[in-house]
């Protein structure tokens, strides 16, 4: 049984740091896709309430930002022709943007959540360094408790 799981914590290890490759040498990928799925979002956008609505309703609020690369990536939308800029887009609390930029974040949302994921990127990468030392660790001791 101690062999087996040594065995299966091996894997575990070498799953993640496979992971961890695959993360840094395709990251710029990465960056890509989740700009093309946020302006897809962006174009997809409407008040129902689906939840690539909702994703970008809450990362403008919370980042305080609007559109892609800026807020006028929101006049090339369908939503933008009906009823303006999105509320989740001002600047203060309670306004109704309609149609007036002044009212509206100016910032991109894209730069700011990649400027967020690469200042957390070191924090990420210690952590799973230290439980895949971790783990490592586990497994040079079932391995030497068994021989």
């Amino acid at each position: 049984m101690l062999k087996l799981y040594a065995m299966f914590l091996t894997l575990i290890f070498l799953v993640e740091l496979v992971a961890a490759i695959v993360g840094f040498v395709f990251r710029h990928e990465i960056k890509n896709s989740f700009k093309n799925n946020y302006e897809k979002a962006l174009k997809q956008y409407n008040s129902t309430g689906d939840y690539r609505s909702n994703a970008v309703d809450k990362i403008q609020n919370t980042l305080h930002c609007c559109g892609v690369t800026d807020y006028r990536d929101w006049t090339d939308t369908n939503y933008y022709s009906e009823k303006g800029f999105p509320k989740s887009c001002c600047k203060l609390e309670d306004c109704t943007p309609q149609r007036d930029a002044d009212k509206v974040n100016n910032e991109g949302c894209f730069i700011k959540v990649m400027t967020i994921i690469e200042s957390e990127m070191g924090v990420v990468a210690g952590i799973s360094f230290g439980v895949a030392c971790f783990q490592d660790i586990f497994r040079e001791v079932a391995f030497s408790e068994n021989s």
